[in-house]
């Protein structure tokens, strides 16, 4: 059994979609029971017809904030070369306001080239990107308290997502609440391992950092797999311009049953970073 609750999201990709579909979606979503929505962040699709619709997704949460009452929101994950950090920070601020403390702050290194070069950001090598994400995760801890209102949430969890660039361990210990993987599972169990020291040696337990994973629908019949990686947020993805939410159900299912030990699987809040 794991050590803490499972938790279902489901990421609404908002490609190749009118919004009308988006919408549909995320009251079914809610309604199905998952924990956590989240959208993903491109300025062209990822998947598919780069030249097909897509919408931003910060503006996207707002709507969502409105709409909804009990999921979770977030980005997965923000690419960090599109915004300033403080302004980031503040954006997440608002949505926790806006959703009544229901936000996650989701971010990466950023990897999709054609956003960037059609939008006219820099492209640095990985590496650099990997320092100046690691400046970024230093200015939103700075930033979040000294905001007016500050966040809804005591600790407004910030998720570090690794879909690119993979990020140094030390700094998902120092930073993250939740880490979200999208890798194969076997590179998914050694980073949790990695993760897993590098917590130790910070003084951390390494299970106050929740570990995700991104998964299909039928991946269900998979789930010992990514439990023994150290998993236990699951994140389904869909993409326009439909968005059969089915499957959603069995896992909210599955989620239920594994969680019967705990008493409250539907409210847990990561625990704070430490440093």
């Amino acid at each position: 059994m794991p050590k803490i609750p499972i938790r279902i999201a489901v990421q609404l990709q908002p490609i190749h979609a009118e919004y009308s579909a988006i919408r549909k979606a995320v009251a079914q979503a809610e309604a199905l029971g998952a924990d956590i929505l989240f959208n993903s962040d491109h300025f062209f699709p990822s998947v598919g017809d780069d030249s097909g619709a897509c919408l931003e997704a910060w503006t996207m949460l707002g709507a969502w904030a409105e709409q909804t009452s009990r999921i979770a929101l977030g980005v997965s994950v923000s690419g960090n070369n599109y915004r300033n950090a403080n302004l980031l920070a503040d954006m997440a601020r608002t949505v926790d306001h806006l959703s009544g403390g229901r936000a996650i702050l989701g971010i990466g290194s950023g990897w999709f080239l054609k956003d960037h070069t059609e939008y006219g950001f820099a492209f640095p090598p990985a590496e650099e990107r990997l320092i100046k994400l690691r400046e970024t995760l230093e200015t939103i801890d700075r930033r979040l308290p000294r905001l007016n209102p500050p966040p809804l949430q005591s600790r407004l969890p910030v998720m570090i997502g690794n879909g690119g660039d993979r990020k140094p361990p030390d700094m998902v210990a120092r930073h993250a609440d939740i880490w979200m993987d999208f890798k194969p599972v076997p590179e998914v169990a050694g980073y949790n391992a990695e993760l897993d020291l590098e917590c130790r040696r910070a003084g951390r337990a390494p299970e106050s950092i929740e570990r995700g994973v991104a998964v299909a629908p039928a991946d269900l019949n998979r789930v010992e797999e990514f439990l023994d990686a150290g998993c236990t947020l699951f994140m389904i993805r869909y993409a326009g311009p439909e968005f059969d939410l089915r499957g959603v159900s069995d896992w909210v299912e599955w989620r239920d049953e594994t969680n019967k030990e705990f008493p409250a699987p539907h409210s847990r809040q990561p625990a704070p970073a430490s440093g």
